[in-house]
């Protein structure tokens, strides 16, 4: 058996959460459940994605940051 409570929301929050159904009668709890699956990765990242990140943060702190506008330019995009 399921078991239900009450919670307090402030008005703004129940907007947004209105905002994000899917449809005009889904629940809030199908609406939360939904965010809390989107939140928690069930998969870690693996040693390689870890590393490359690692890699990346340091290329940033030594200046090694190529301008968005550079790369849109060097790929033709605007």
């Amino acid at each position: 058996m399921q078991a239900a409570t009450s919670i307090y929301i402030r008005e703004d929050l129940k907007d947004q959460l209105n905002s994000l159904k899917l449809h005009p009668k889904e629940s809030y709890n199908d609406v939360i459940e939904r965010l809390v699956n989107l939140a928690v990765d069930e998969e870690p990242l693996s040693d390689d994605a870890i590393k490359g990140l690692e890699e990346s943060l340091l290329e940033i702190r030594r200046g090694k940051i190529i301008p968005e506008s550079e790369i849109m330019r060097k790929y033709g995009v605007e």
